[in-house]
């Protein structure tokens, strides 16, 4: 499933005023952003220019911020944007919206990357007004894993009538620390069986490849053998749904926020993504692999401002993945029938 136009939710460019939209675009086909990424760039700098409308006495005051239109606002306006008045928004963001301060970090990040976009790219303005003006504080806290032993809870909790797709979801996040959007991205084809390894296509279609482990090799025949084949919309992808087309990220949100409450782990600060940091700690806690190793698993440009990228052989990394605790669990069920035998 590589990032496309297609991808992106097009009612957030139309939402969007022209010099957005042009930010926008430019982002999903230059930069090759993920549509999920853009979407948030979008949502943010719409949240924005409500806030400037509001600011410049532009709607009447009892006007609600979600139904004030932004596709409107002129260039003019853009540009005549002040420091003050983005300081106005981050108080606004404070007072009115109550968001934390990684949400303002996020938006603020947004506004630097969108006018430092009309300075560089555009040549529309000399500066940029938030080029100087410092960000949130970030609070940094430990990100939240399961345990070794949380992990296997969360296995052997699987149940239902798709326990062999769950199953083999929730073994390849954690196994293998892959993003959601690379997993639902995955076809057949990118399973190769005889490797022992799959191709995963990461932030901007970056592809890269990650080893299977015997738990993960179990998990995909499982799925494989009871895996839908008849009246698919979209025959390519391995996980299907129960519309019979590409499992939706949504769909897996919702598959790993049921088993998590199933283990007592559904409050906040524990989703998909948690998985991911769940795969890297125990291959780094119990497995003793190396960080740069990790590196290349995860998909990273970076690990750190220090960290300095150095290539791995695919052995290395094929040895990691066998390191991870996980890699001997397997499900106690029996092993489902071929539906076409």
């Amino acid at each position: 499933m590589a990032y496309s136009l297609k991808n992106f939710h097009k009612e957030l460019l139309d939402e969007s005023p022209k010099l957005a939209r042009e930010y926008l675009q430019h982002q999903l086909t230059v930069r090759a952003r993920s549509p999920l990424t853009v979407e948030e760039y979008a949502r943010d700098l719409i949240t924005f220019f409500r806030f400037i409308k509001k600011h410049y006495d532009m709607v009447s005051g009892d006007q609600p911020d979600a139904e004030i239109p932004v596709s409107d606002i002129s260039d003019e306006l853009i540009l005549q944007v002040s420091r003050r008045d983005i300081l106005e928004f981050m108080n606004y963001l404070v007072t009115d919206r109550h968001n934390s301060v990684n949400t303002r970090l996020r938006k603020t990040t947004t506004l630097r990357r969108f006018y430092k976009y009309l300075v560089d790219q555009r040549q529309l303005l000399k500066e940029s007004p938030i080029q100087i003006m410092e960000s949130p504080k970030h609070k940094k806290s430990l990100p939240k894993y399961l345990t070794l032993e949380q992990s296997i809870e969360l296995l052997n909790a699987v149940d239902g009538p798709d326990k062999e797709r769950d199953y083999c979801i929730l073994t390849l996040f954690l196994n293998c620390g892959m993003r959601l959007s690379e997993l639902v991205g995955i076809n057949l084809t990118d399973v190769r069986h005889q490797a022992s390894c799959i191709r995963i296509r990461g932030k901007g279609d970056k592809e890269r490849i990650i080893y299977l482990n015997e738990a993960c090799l179990d998990a995909i025949n499982r799925y494989l053998a009871v895996r839908p084949h008849d009246g698919l919309i979209d025959k390519d992808a391995l996980f299907i749904s129960r519309q019979h087309k590409r499992i939706s990220p949504k769909t897996v949100q919702h598959i790993v926020k049921k088993y998590l409450g199933a283990i007592d782990l559904g409050g906040p600060g524990y989703s998909v993504h948690k998985l991911r940091h769940t795969a890297a700690t125990l291959m780094y806690q119990h497995g003793d692999v190396d960080i740069r190793v990790l590196k290349d698993i995860l998909g990273h440009e970076n690990l750190g401002t220090t960290e300095i990228y150095t290539h791995l052989s695919s052995k290395q990394m094929e040895e990691a993945a066998k390191a991870n605790p996980l890699s001997k669990i397997k499900s106690k069920s029996k092993p489902p029938q071929n539906s076409q035998d």
